[in-house]
């Protein structure tokens, strides 16, 4: 498997993670809880750069056709 697809997928994980742990967490006065959920806040965010730094790599290593100079008529 490519690295950049292997990024874009780890990526994604990042971010639901950090959505599930950013919505679904009822902090309360709960000062631990309270820190999961910003940590859920910092990887939400970071699995966005993952994902984007895969889609980026993935661009970088597609084998592009060279272009054919055929100028007969």
């Amino acid at each position: 498997m490519k690295p950049g697809i292997i990024l874009i997928i780890i990526g994604i994980c990042m971010f639901s993670t950090g959505l599930i742990l950013f919505y679904f967490i009822d902090v309360g006065e709960n000062n631990t809880l309270k820190n999961i959920k910003n940590a859920g806040t910092f990887v939400g965010l970071s699995g966005i750069g993952v994902n984007l730094a895969g889609i980026l790599l993935y661009l970088i290593n597609k084998n592009i056709e060279p272009i054919k100079e055929n100028y007969d008529i």
